[in-house]
């Protein structure tokens, strides 16, 4: 596959994830306990570790 090929295939995977992600990220939030320190780390949590699951993707993409 070109490398401009797996570019988009990639772009439009990190697409989905990340709407999925969010949409999970949302439902979950709601199910929270109402404390405001369980919220920022989930939120901390949440908005930071979204990269781990995407790194063998954009490692494919990049592969010469």
């Amino acid at each position: 596959m070109p490398p401009r090929a797996r570019r988009l295939v990639a772009s439009i995977g990190v697409l989905a994830f990340l709407a999925f992600w969010v949409w999970g990220a949302v439902t979950l939030s709601t199910r929270l306990p109402d404390n405001f320190l369980i919220e920022l780390l989930f939120y901390a949590l949440a908005g930071t570790c979204w990269g781990l699951p995407l790194i063998p993707l954009l490692k494919w993409a990049e592969r010469g």
